[in-house]
């Protein structure tokens, strides 16, 4: 007699299993603990099999024999539904480890390892803030061109360069997925033309060839001086001009890495992965040395440390954040990678320094005459002079004592 709702909700427990059937080889199981698990038997290959159903009441009766039905027509056609549903859960389990956050962490260890500490916190920032809690959570191969396209234009209003960035961090993610089998088609390909392009533009800075330039350099200077914020952030606004160093390679140096008796700074140029040496002037030596006292023995090592942890350095907003601060327009008056421009320009053409020492000091790739090994040391005779040169005339412009028109000149 086939089963009722009623029936099935009446059927207690027993100190033992028992079966109550319904037809066609479906059943239902009571157990001593009161569950009710939905079966089927039937035969296949000569063997006699059972398949689990589900749970009553989450699979009601016209479920069961839904499911019944189905496997039914699996067993007419000469396939095995437990077989079927064994391999479906199998793939199931491959996929719950390969969502697209799993596969993406696992891709940034690896690609991403030798990467500067900086670009790795900006990858994994993007990825945690604007991609994960969309499409974290599915299995990669499942993802498609409009999946991607929605997660990019979530950002695309406040940041079109942001959105791009985005979307090539998922074809990369993708295509190292499509490499370890885990994915089989790239959908980013078919995304050519769906975000507007980025319009390029240069670090702002001021124009250096003008007789404006120059009075402009110095009122900057003059205004970073005035900061009032933490220590550190005054002493890198005041030491950048100065080295015109990349700015994450001034954030992220290390005392470990600075000799203030020899005025001498060695690091790996995060672009590079060569060492570079850098010698300091008078002025920036003073500034170090004042500095020390209050960053040079805590935990992290950093000469700039975060405002929130000494475990950390200085946040890579921090400087143009204080620009800002300052009155200072970052879109069009300089910006901290500002200064590397500036130094070039006005070595060259104010103080006719050889380009190559200016290349050098910049840590620009450069061909060594000597073969492709990399000189941290090269040019140093002559830069070391240069570099105090730039510090004193820096001083000059600050006080307003060498502002000459080039076209005069």
């Amino acid at each position: 007699m086939p089963l009722t709702d009623l029936a099935i909700r009446n059927s207690k427990p027993r100190e033992k299993t028992y079966k109550v059937y319904d037809g066609g080889g479906l059943y239902i199981e009571i157990t001593p603990s009161g569950g009710k698990l939905w079966r089927l038997k039937y035969r296949f290959a000569g063997k006699e099999k059972r398949q689990a159903l589900g749970k009553y009441p989450e699979v009601s009766l016209l479920d069961a024999r839904e499911r019944r039905e189905l496997s039914r027509k699996m067993l007419a056609n000469d396939i095995d539904p437990g077989e079927v549903k064994r391999i479906e859960k199998q793939r199931r389990e491959i996929l719950s480890d390969d969502t697209f956050e799993t596969v993406a962490r696992d891709w940034f260890e690896r690609h991403l390892s030798q990467k500067a500490e900086s670009t790795r916190e900006r990858v994994i920032r993007r990825l945690e803030m604007y991609v994960f809690p969309h499409i974290g959570h599915r299995p990669i191969a499942t993802l498609t061109t409009p999946d991607i396209l929605a997660v990019a234009r979530r950002v695309e209003s406040n940041s079109l360069d942001t959105a791009h960035r985005i979307k090539d961090s998922i074809g990369q993610v993708i295509r190292y997925a499509i490499q370890i089998g885990r994915a089989t088609v790239d959908p980013t390909i078919a995304m050519r033309g769906a975000l507007p392009p980025v319009k390029k533009k240069h670090f702002a800075a001021p124009n250096t060839s003008v007789k404006e330039g120059f009075d402009q350099v110095g009122e900057l200077i003059r205004m970073m001086d005035a900061h009032k914020g933490t220590p550190q952030v005054s002493a890198a606004l005041k030491i950048l001009p100065m080295l015109f160093c990349r700015p994450v390679e001034l954030r992220t140096m290390r005392w470990q890495d600075v000799d203030l008796d020899r005025a001498e700074w060695c690091y790996t140029v995060s672009k590079t992965k060569t060492d570079h040496l850098v010698p300091l002037s008078k002025q920036a030596v003073a500034i170090l040395r004042d500095l020390y006292k209050l960053t040079g023995n805590q935990a992290g090592g950093w000469v700039f440390p975060g405002g929130r942890s000494p475990l950390r350095p200085m946040s890579d907003g921090a400087i143009n954040s204080a620009y800002r601060g300052l009155g200072i327009d970052t879109q069009n008056d300089i910006t901290a990678h500002g200064w590397r421009s500036v130094a070039r320009t006005m070595l060259k053409e104010r103080l006719k320094y050889d380009e190559e020492f200016i290349e050098r000091q910049l840590a620009h790739a450069v061909k060594n005459v000597n073969g492709s090994a990399y000189d941290r040391a090269q040019y140093l005779d002559d830069r070391r002079p240069m570099m105090q040169v730039w510090s004193d005339y820096l001083d000059k412009l600050k006080k307003g004592a060498e502002v000459i028109d080039l076209k005069a000149a």
